[in-house]
């Protein structure tokens, strides 16, 4: 009546879908986070256009982990977050160069890699204080203006419309 069931093995053929499983929540590496804080490059970041097919619209956006939140109360959780504490922490070093490696393989002498101070960059969209919905009202104003500009420019000068 009892005694043991056979052991199911349903996801033997599954070795397509491995691929996906290790890349579904893949994010950038720590030396394409630290290229993107650069000078140039984290003003850019912290103060984006708004883009409708980002969560939050693009505007709270963490630079460390390169992740769109999607307001303000999610962003100040995730900066509360071990997985946020973890990636400063591995930002601290220098990322690994190529003359790193020569000399990790015996070609010239091994120099410590060195420790910088890394603070989280907080975007423009919290520092102002703004929620999602004061983003959006921003967007339209600024969708408003862009289309009278364009009605402008399509105007001839006679006062006709262009065809």
């Amino acid at each position: 009546m009892g005694g043991p069931y056979k052991r199911k093995k349903y996801h033997y053929g599954d070795t397509h879908l491995k691929k996906g499983w290790r890349t579904k929540r893949r994010t950038k590496d720590l030396d394409q986070i630290d290229a993107d804080l650069g000078e140039g490059k984290v003003e850019k970041l912290l103060a984006q256009e708004v883009d409708f097919d980002k969560a939050g619209l693009g505007q709270f956006y963490c630079v460390h982990c390169a992740k769109d939140f999607i307001n303000p109360r999610a962003f100040q959780d995730h900066v509360k977050g071990k997985p946020h504490k973890r990636r400063l922490h591995a930002l601290k070093t220098d990322p690994y160069t190529a003359e790193e490696a020569n000399r990790a393989a015996g070609m010239g002498s091994f120099i410590k890699p060195g420790k910088r101070k890394m603070d989280t960059l907080v975007p423009d969209a919290i520092t102002n204080g703004e929620e999602l919905e004061d983003v959006r009202k921003r967007a339209k104003l600024e969708g408003d203006l862009e289309a009278e500009v364009v009605d402008e420019k399509s105007l001839d000068q006679d006062g006709d419309e262009r065809m």
